[in-house]
């Protein structure tokens, strides 16, 4: 299948009304590129390591439109509309921003086509996951077949399929965390791990000896991918608890994860998130529990055990890999 992506170079002000008007003549739902800054509320809803570079707003903004093609080439735009050349339809935009002059702003207003092929967007990305080593763990994706032929011997193997949820294992801050979840584990002990994603410090936890773990996130495709990985590696689906919602600010939540009760408390996230995160985290923790704290990129781990040792933790140790810190603090 082929799209036409038609692209229009307008001002961030003018978006809203361009991409309504663009519905009268069968163009729905646009891709917005702009540098408007992003809102605290649009940050935490981002699944990522490093929140993008915006660059500075200079009030400008391109919107794409994507319309699929026939086998003839000519544009699909909707149900009982006729399909057009796109030449059509760019004259047809243009003549839309022209008609909007007269109430606002449209900017430059240019318009350009290109052709694009469809893509699988939720699978393509696995060409670039394959099973590595976090020292003598194995973790290997659920599409592949352990590789040993270097007489290599794992002492457990972890599989795992993130699905749309972030957390391969692959990341240096996700392998500073479980080394630090290892040297801090004990039999049977309970552990939090906040921003949990696809589950792998909660479910490694599980299999290398932890009796129960919660994991709280934001994103509503992380309880399905962590149910998948907890029956993919055998583990007990009722031994791991999710919950949906903020630590930071939410009381429900907070009452939900509850209080003195975790032996561990892992938070792979943003140097910036971990910073309002921790105090809300350490009335989670046993006295004697461990704080672990990854994400933090090198030269704002000063930051973070900071904001440690103002809760009344004692920072334990700060180790690297990398360009990324982990914090380990102790209450």
């Amino acid at each position: 299948m082929k799209w036409m992506r038609l692209r229009v170079r307008t001002r961030a002000e003018a978006e809203d009304i361009l991409i309504s008007a663009m519905e009268d003549i069968g163009l729905c739902g646009a891709q917005i590129e702009d540098h408007v800054p992003l809102t605290a509320s649009e940050k935490e809803q981002m699944f990522v390591d490093i929140l993008p570079e915006s660059g500075e707003d200079d009030g400008s903004a391109v919107l794409s439109f994507f319309v699929e093609e026939d086998e003839n080439g000519a544009l699909i735009t909707g149900e009982g509309a006729a399909p057009c050349t796109p030449e059509e339809m760019k004259a047809r935009m243009e003549a839309v921003i022209d008609d909007l002059r007269a109430f606002c702003d449209p900017g430059e207003g240019t318009v350009t086509m290109d052709e694009t092929e469809d893509v699988d967007w939720i699978n393509n990305w696995k060409q670039y996951f394959h099973q590595f080593r976090i020292d003598d763990i194995l973790v290997i994706p659920s599409w592949e077949e352990p590789e040993t032929e270097d007489g290599y011997t794992p002492s457990l193997t972890f599989h795992i399929d993130p699905g749309t949820a972030f957390g391969t294992g692959m990341h240096e801050t996700t392998q500073l965390c479980i080394r630090e979840i290892r040297r801090n584990l004990t039999p049977g002990c309970r552990i939090l791990d906040v921003g949990t994603g696809s589950g792998i410090l909660a479910i490694l936890a599980l299999m290398l000896g932890a009796g129960t773990a919660v994991g709280t996130d934001l994103d509503p495709c992380a309880p399905p991918a962590v149910l998948d990985n907890l029956r993919a590696n055998g583990v007990d689906p009722s031994r791991m608890e999710i919950i949906l919602g903020n630590l930071i600010d939410d009381p429900a939540v907070q009452e939900q994860v509850g209080r003195d009760c975790y032996d561990i408390v892992a938070a792979n996230i943003l140097a910036e998130v971990l910073v309002p995160l921790i105090p809300s985290a350490v009335p989670c923790m046993k006295q004697g529990a461990h704080l672990i704290t990854s994400g933090i990129l090198e030269g704002k781990e000063e930051m973070v055990a900071d904001a440690c040792r103002r809760a009344g933790l004692t920072v334990e140790s700060i180790t690297a890999q990398g360009e990324w810190r982990c914090v380990t603090a102790v209450k």
